[in-house]
């Protein structure tokens, strides 16, 4: 998934490759609670970090969050990816992750708080 989302941002970008995602991949409903769905979803988030760790590339956050994102609403886990920017010695810069509640699940120690995230979600997993 990492590899068809690389390419996908690529070559149509974020809203229409979201929107090709949500149509090839009907999400089911999932009636867990909370608790048990952050667990899984961790689970799937280290499955995910350990793949990457034997890519021959580097997958940036959009792919990675993307990719989670999309990993998780086949799952019926509710997630949202978020993108926060900042301003770093002159140079604008942007980071994203997954948020399930208030729960990181992808972005390693405090990252993302040294970024201004856009208010809401820029793609939740409801369609």
């Amino acid at each position: 998934m990492l590899s068809v989302t690389r390419a996908g941002l690529k070559f149509t970008g974020l809203r229409r490759w979201r929107a090709l995602l949500v149509r090839l991949a009907p999400r089911k409903a999932s009636f867990a609670s909370a608790p048990l769905q952050i667990a899984d979803a961790r689970k799937i988030a280290s499955i995910q970090e350990a793949v990457l760790r034997h890519l021959n590339w580097h997958a940036n956050c959009l792919e990675r969050s993307l990719a989670l994102w999309w990993q998780l609403g086949r799952r019926g886990i509710e997630s949202d990816l978020r993108i926060g920017a900042r301003k770093e010695a002159g140079r604008f810069e942007a980071h994203a992750w997954v948020e399930l509640g208030n729960a990181v699940l992808n972005d390693s120690g405090e990252t993302h708080l040294h970024f201004a995230p856009f208010d809401g979600s820029i793609l939740t997993t409801e369609t």
